[in-house]
Protein backbone atom coordinates (compact mmCIF):
# COMPACT_ATOMS: atom_id res chain seq x y z
CA UNK A 1 0.00 0.00 0.00
CA UNK A 2 1.06 3.68 -0.82
CA UNK A 3 1.69 5.78 2.52
CA UNK A 4 4.15 8.67 3.26
CA UNK A 5 6.64 7.91 6.50
CA UNK A 6 10.26 8.82 7.54
CA UNK A 7 13.14 7.16 8.66
CA UNK A 8 15.38 9.36 10.73
CA UNK A 9 14.57 12.44 12.11
CA UNK A 10 15.22 15.72 9.89
CA UNK A 11 14.14 19.41 9.57
CA UNK A 12 11.21 20.08 7.20
CA UNK A 13 13.70 22.10 5.09
CA UNK A 14 15.49 18.50 3.90
CA UNK A 15 14.57 16.78 0.99
CA UNK A 16 13.78 13.27 3.01
CA UNK A 17 11.55 14.91 5.93
CA UNK A 18 9.11 12.80 4.66
CA UNK A 19 9.03 10.35 1.65
CA UNK A 20 6.46 8.58 -0.66
CA UNK A 21 6.82 4.66 0.65
CA UNK A 22 5.33 1.07 0.49
CA UNK A 23 3.99 -0.70 3.08
CA UNK A 24 2.19 -3.95 3.42
CA UNK A 25 -1.37 -3.51 3.89
CA UNK A 26 -2.31 -4.90 7.26
CA UNK A 27 -4.99 -7.17 8.66
CA UNK A 28 -7.32 -6.72 11.11
CA UNK A 29 -7.43 -8.80 14.59
CA UNK A 30 -9.16 -8.47 17.80
CA UNK A 31 -11.20 -5.08 18.41
CA UNK A 32 -9.46 -3.39 15.45
CA UNK A 33 -11.15 -2.39 12.04
CA UNK A 34 -9.08 -1.43 8.52
CA UNK A 35 -9.83 1.36 7.54
CA UNK A 36 -9.50 2.62 3.33
CA UNK A 37 -8.39 5.95 3.59
CA UNK A 38 -9.91 8.75 1.94
CA UNK A 39 -8.87 12.04 3.55
CA UNK A 40 -6.89 13.15 6.42
CA UNK A 41 -6.17 16.24 8.15
CA UNK A 42 -2.46 17.50 9.56
CA UNK A 43 -1.94 18.66 13.23
CA UNK A 44 1.03 20.47 15.17
CA UNK A 45 1.83 16.63 17.13
CA UNK A 46 2.33 15.30 13.49
CA UNK A 47 5.43 18.01 13.41
CA UNK A 48 6.43 17.55 16.90
CA UNK A 49 6.60 13.49 16.64
CA UNK A 50 8.42 14.16 13.15
CA UNK A 51 11.11 16.53 14.90
CA UNK A 52 11.26 14.55 18.21
CA UNK A 53 11.06 10.61 17.26
CA UNK A 54 13.32 8.49 15.53
CA UNK A 55 12.07 5.51 13.57
CA UNK A 56 14.07 2.20 14.35
CA UNK A 57 16.72 1.38 12.50
CA UNK A 58 15.35 -0.07 8.93
CA UNK A 59 11.66 1.12 10.35
CA UNK A 60 10.15 4.10 8.73
CA UNK A 61 7.02 5.82 11.15
CA UNK A 62 3.82 6.70 9.39
CA UNK A 63 2.39 9.98 11.07
CA UNK A 64 -0.96 11.39 10.95
CA UNK A 65 -4.22 11.00 13.55
CA UNK A 66 -6.71 11.88 11.86
CA UNK A 67 -8.66 10.73 9.37
CA UNK A 68 -11.85 9.81 7.29
CA UNK A 69 -12.20 6.35 5.49
CA UNK A 70 -14.81 3.24 4.94
CA UNK A 71 -13.90 0.16 7.03
CA UNK A 72 -12.84 -2.28 4.63
CA UNK A 73 -12.34 -5.43 7.13
CA UNK A 74 -13.11 -6.12 10.72
CA UNK A 75 -11.38 -8.14 13.41
CA UNK A 76 -13.01 -11.66 15.24
CA UNK A 77 -14.40 -9.22 18.44
CA UNK A 78 -15.58 -6.28 16.64
CA UNK A 79 -19.21 -5.54 17.93
CA UNK A 80 -19.77 -1.93 17.04
CA UNK A 81 -19.04 -1.43 13.66
CA UNK A 82 -19.50 -3.20 10.10
CA UNK A 83 -17.57 -3.46 6.46
CA UNK A 84 -18.73 -0.85 4.49
CA UNK A 85 -19.29 1.88 7.59
CA UNK A 86 -17.93 5.21 7.02
CA UNK A 87 -16.09 6.32 9.70
CA UNK A 88 -13.78 8.99 11.34
CA UNK A 89 -11.23 8.67 14.13
CA UNK A 90 -7.97 10.42 15.58
CA UNK A 91 -6.33 6.74 16.03
CA UNK A 92 -3.33 6.05 18.76
CA UNK A 93 -0.27 7.75 18.81
CA UNK A 94 1.49 4.38 19.67
CA UNK A 95 0.35 2.89 16.22
CA UNK A 96 1.10 4.20 13.02
CA UNK A 97 -0.95 6.64 11.29
CA UNK A 98 -3.18 7.67 9.05
CA UNK A 99 -0.84 9.06 5.99
CA UNK A 100 -1.84 5.83 4.26
CA UNK A 101 -3.90 4.16 2.36
CA UNK A 102 -5.08 1.38 5.20
CA UNK A 103 -5.19 2.38 8.72
CA UNK A 104 -5.98 -0.35 11.76
CA UNK A 105 -7.29 1.36 14.16
CA UNK A 106 -9.62 0.17 17.67
CA UNK A 107 -13.23 0.81 17.26
CA UNK A 108 -13.70 2.18 20.86
CA UNK A 109 -11.91 4.98 19.74
CA UNK A 110 -13.97 5.49 16.01
CA UNK A 111 -17.27 7.09 15.39
CA UNK A 112 -20.01 7.23 12.47
CA UNK A 113 -18.69 9.71 10.05
CA UNK A 114 -20.89 12.99 9.36
CA UNK A 115 -23.08 12.33 6.26
CA UNK A 116 -23.61 15.87 5.81
CA UNK A 117 -19.55 16.55 5.20
CA UNK A 118 -17.31 15.57 2.42
CA UNK A 119 -14.64 13.76 3.60
CA UNK A 120 -11.91 15.94 3.67
CA UNK A 121 -14.15 18.66 5.28
CA UNK A 122 -15.07 15.43 7.97
CA UNK A 123 -11.30 14.50 8.62
CA UNK A 124 -10.37 18.73 9.55
CA UNK A 125 -12.58 17.57 12.82
CA UNK A 126 -11.84 14.24 14.67
CA UNK A 127 -8.64 15.23 16.83
CA UNK A 128 -9.68 18.68 17.63
CA UNK A 129 -12.87 17.57 18.46
CA UNK A 130 -11.87 15.17 21.02
CA UNK A 131 -9.68 17.60 22.71
CA UNK A 132 -11.82 20.19 23.23
CA UNK A 133 -14.79 18.32 23.75
CA UNK A 134 -12.64 16.53 27.16
CA UNK A 135 -10.74 19.60 27.64
CA UNK A 136 -14.45 21.98 28.36
CA UNK A 137 -16.57 19.77 29.42
CA UNK A 138 -14.22 17.21 31.76
CA UNK A 139 -11.06 19.01 33.08
CA UNK A 140 -12.98 22.46 32.96
CA UNK A 141 -16.36 20.69 33.86
CA UNK A 142 -18.46 23.33 31.86
CA UNK A 143 -22.39 22.65 32.03
CA UNK A 144 -23.47 21.06 28.85
CA UNK A 145 -26.86 22.13 27.69
CA UNK A 146 -29.33 20.74 25.12
CA UNK A 147 -29.38 22.43 22.01
CA UNK A 148 -31.67 24.86 21.32
CA UNK A 149 -32.19 24.97 25.08
CA UNK A 150 -29.36 26.72 26.09
CA UNK A 151 -29.58 28.77 29.43
CA UNK A 152 -26.95 31.42 29.82
CA UNK A 153 -24.82 30.82 33.04
CA UNK A 154 -21.93 33.25 34.83
CA UNK A 155 -19.38 31.16 33.00
CA UNK A 156 -16.77 33.46 31.65
CA UNK A 157 -14.47 31.54 29.38
CA UNK A 158 -11.22 33.12 27.83
CA UNK A 159 -9.70 30.93 25.11
CA UNK A 160 -6.26 31.95 24.38
CA UNK A 161 -5.07 30.66 21.12
CA UNK A 162 -8.68 30.42 19.80
CA UNK A 163 -7.93 30.48 15.70
CA UNK A 164 -6.42 27.01 15.97
CA UNK A 165 -7.71 23.89 14.97
CA UNK A 166 -8.60 23.06 18.58
CA UNK A 167 -9.77 26.42 19.42
CA UNK A 168 -12.02 26.34 16.17
CA UNK A 169 -13.93 23.64 17.64
CA UNK A 170 -14.35 24.73 21.31
CA UNK A 171 -15.99 28.01 20.61
CA UNK A 172 -18.85 26.28 18.56
CA UNK A 173 -19.13 23.75 21.53
CA UNK A 174 -19.06 26.51 23.87
CA UNK A 175 -21.69 28.50 21.78
CA UNK A 176 -23.83 25.99 21.06
CA UNK A 177 -24.20 23.56 24.45
CA UNK A 178 -23.21 25.87 27.54
CA UNK A 179 -24.44 29.39 28.28
CA UNK A 180 -20.89 30.33 28.98
CA UNK A 181 -19.65 33.66 27.86
CA UNK A 182 -16.41 33.34 25.00
CA UNK A 183 -13.34 35.50 25.41
CA UNK A 184 -11.39 34.74 22.47
CA UNK A 185 -7.49 35.47 21.55
CA UNK A 186 -6.24 36.70 17.97
CA UNK A 187 -3.87 39.24 16.50
CA UNK A 188 -4.44 39.55 12.77
CA UNK A 189 -7.75 40.48 11.00
CA UNK A 190 -8.81 37.25 9.22
CA UNK A 191 -8.38 35.75 12.76
CA UNK A 192 -10.15 37.77 14.85
CA UNK A 193 -13.40 37.19 11.33
CA UNK A 194 -12.87 33.34 12.16
CA UNK A 195 -13.00 33.29 15.84
CA UNK A 196 -16.12 35.88 15.73
CA UNK A 197 -17.55 33.71 13.42
CA UNK A 198 -17.29 30.82 15.35
CA UNK A 199 -18.82 32.44 18.38
CA UNK A 200 -16.74 34.00 19.98
CA UNK A 201 -18.66 36.86 21.90
CA UNK A 202 -15.67 38.89 22.41
CA UNK A 203 -12.01 39.12 20.92
CA UNK A 204 -9.13 40.60 22.36
CA UNK A 205 -5.14 40.62 20.62
CA UNK A 206 -3.11 38.11 22.10
CA UNK A 207 -0.29 40.52 20.55
CA UNK A 208 -0.75 43.39 23.44
CA UNK A 209 -1.52 42.62 27.23
CA UNK A 210 -4.65 41.04 27.98
CA UNK A 211 -4.77 42.01 31.50
CA UNK A 212 -5.94 45.62 30.31
CA UNK A 213 -8.04 44.37 27.45
CA UNK A 214 -9.87 41.56 29.19
CA UNK A 215 -10.71 44.12 32.26
CA UNK A 216 -11.83 46.86 30.12
CA UNK A 217 -14.88 44.58 29.04
CA UNK A 218 -16.62 45.27 32.42
CA UNK A 219 -17.59 41.45 32.43
CA UNK A 220 -15.74 40.60 35.69
CA UNK A 221 -13.39 37.75 36.84
CA UNK A 222 -12.43 34.53 34.16
CA UNK A 223 -13.95 31.78 35.96
CA UNK A 224 -12.55 29.23 32.62
CA UNK A 225 -9.20 29.38 30.87
CA UNK A 226 -8.22 27.03 27.58
CA UNK A 227 -4.75 27.38 27.23
CA UNK A 228 -4.04 26.15 24.25
CA UNK A 229 -0.54 27.93 23.62
CA UNK A 230 2.15 29.68 25.64
CA UNK A 231 0.74 28.69 28.79
CA UNK A 232 3.92 29.61 30.72
CA UNK A 233 4.18 33.34 29.39
CA UNK A 234 0.11 33.95 30.30
CA UNK A 235 0.17 32.14 33.64
CA UNK A 236 0.40 35.49 35.90
CA UNK A 237 -2.27 37.28 33.54
CA UNK A 238 -4.58 34.02 34.21
CA UNK A 239 -3.76 34.38 38.21
CA UNK A 240 -4.41 38.40 37.90
CA UNK A 241 -7.97 37.62 35.88
CA UNK A 242 -9.52 34.74 37.34
CA UNK A 243 -11.54 34.42 40.08
CA UNK A 244 -11.01 32.13 42.76
CA UNK A 245 -11.82 28.77 43.01
CA UNK A 246 -11.33 28.66 38.72
CA UNK A 247 -10.25 26.60 36.56
CA UNK A 248 -7.42 26.70 33.99
CA UNK A 249 -6.91 23.42 31.24
CA UNK A 250 -3.80 23.16 28.54
CA UNK A 251 -2.52 21.34 25.90
CA UNK A 252 0.49 23.08 25.45
CA UNK A 253 4.00 21.86 26.33
CA UNK A 254 5.48 25.17 28.64
CA UNK A 255 9.14 24.70 29.50
CA UNK A 256 8.33 25.44 33.16
CA UNK A 257 4.89 26.47 35.02
CA UNK A 258 5.34 27.59 38.49
CA UNK A 259 2.01 25.73 39.26
CA UNK A 260 2.58 27.89 42.99
CA UNK A 261 1.23 30.58 41.68
CA UNK A 262 -2.34 28.96 41.61
CA UNK A 263 -2.40 28.22 45.27
CA UNK A 264 -3.85 31.74 47.00
CA UNK A 265 -6.87 31.89 44.60
CA UNK A 266 -7.35 28.13 44.63
CA UNK A 267 -6.88 27.58 40.98
CA UNK A 268 -6.75 24.22 39.69
CA UNK A 269 -4.34 23.61 36.84
CA UNK A 270 -6.04 20.58 34.33
CA UNK A 271 -4.00 19.00 31.63
CA UNK A 272 -5.63 17.84 28.10
CA UNK A 273 -4.00 14.57 26.15
CA UNK A 274 -6.60 13.50 23.71
CA UNK A 275 -4.58 10.29 23.34
CA UNK A 276 -4.43 8.63 26.69
CA UNK A 277 -7.49 7.00 26.60
CA UNK A 278 -6.09 5.15 23.83
CA UNK A 279 -2.54 4.98 25.20
CA UNK A 280 -3.52 3.53 28.41
CA UNK A 281 -6.66 1.02 27.16
CA UNK A 282 -8.15 3.33 29.93
CA UNK A 283 -11.91 1.80 31.10
CA UNK A 284 -13.60 4.49 29.30
CA UNK A 285 -12.08 4.30 25.91
CA UNK A 286 -15.07 3.88 24.25
CA UNK A 287 -15.94 7.56 25.65
CA UNK A 288 -14.05 9.08 22.28
CA UNK A 289 -15.73 6.74 20.01
CA UNK A 290 -18.99 8.10 21.96
CA UNK A 291 -18.60 11.32 21.66
CA UNK A 292 -17.26 11.45 17.82
CA UNK A 293 -20.60 10.07 16.80
CA UNK A 294 -22.42 12.47 18.95
CA UNK A 295 -20.59 15.33 17.66
CA UNK A 296 -21.84 14.01 14.10
CA UNK A 297 -24.91 14.24 14.81
CA UNK A 298 -24.70 17.46 16.11
CA UNK A 299 -22.89 18.50 12.33
CA UNK A 300 -25.82 16.82 10.42
CA UNK A 301 -28.43 18.97 12.52
CA UNK A 302 -26.11 22.05 11.21
CA UNK A 303 -25.37 22.80 14.76
CA UNK A 304 -21.61 22.68 14.05
CA UNK A 305 -19.44 23.46 11.31
CA UNK A 306 -16.34 21.97 9.74
CA UNK A 307 -13.22 24.04 11.16
CA UNK A 308 -10.84 22.89 7.51
CA UNK A 309 -9.31 26.41 6.59
CA UNK A 310 -6.77 25.14 3.55
CA UNK A 311 -6.81 22.10 1.05
CA UNK A 312 -3.81 20.98 0.16
CA UNK A 313 -4.29 18.23 -2.62
CA UNK A 314 -3.60 14.35 -2.71
CA UNK A 315 -2.11 12.68 -0.01
CA UNK A 316 1.80 12.68 -0.84
CA UNK A 317 5.19 13.61 0.57
CA UNK A 318 5.47 16.51 -1.12
CA UNK A 319 2.03 18.01 -0.08
CA UNK A 320 2.51 16.68 3.73
CA UNK A 321 5.59 18.51 4.02
CA UNK A 322 3.85 22.04 2.95
CA UNK A 323 1.43 21.07 5.32
CA UNK A 324 4.37 20.61 8.00
CA UNK A 325 5.97 23.77 7.30
CA UNK A 326 2.99 25.65 7.22
CA UNK A 327 1.50 24.50 10.71
CA UNK A 328 5.68 24.86 12.34
CA UNK A 329 5.33 28.55 11.10
CA UNK A 330 2.79 29.16 13.09
CA UNK A 331 0.83 31.01 10.64
CA UNK A 332 -2.26 28.59 9.90
CA UNK A 333 -5.89 28.99 10.70
CA UNK A 334 -8.49 26.27 10.90
CA UNK A 335 -7.06 23.04 9.77
CA UNK A 336 -5.21 21.95 6.79
CA UNK A 337 -6.44 18.84 5.24
CA UNK A 338 -5.30 16.55 2.52
CA UNK A 339 -7.56 13.96 0.39
CA UNK A 340 -7.14 10.45 -1.89
CA UNK A 341 -3.86 9.22 -3.37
Amino acid sequence: MKAVGYTSSLPISHCDALKDIELDKPAPSGRDVLVKISAIAVNPVDYKIRQRVSPEKGTSKVLGWDAVGEIVAVGSEVQQFNVGDRVFYAGDLTRQGSNAEYQLVDERIVGNAPSSLSDSDAAALPLTTITAWELVFEHLAIKKQPVGKVEKTDDLVLVVGAAGGVGSVMLQLLKQLTGATVIATASRDSSKAWVERLGADYVVDHSQPLSAQIKGLGLGEVTHVASLNNTDSYIDTYVDLMKPMGKIALIDDPESLDVKKLKQKSISLHWEFMFTRAMFATADMQEQGRLLTEMASLIDKGCINTTVGKHLGKINAENLMAAHRELESGTAIGKIVLEGF
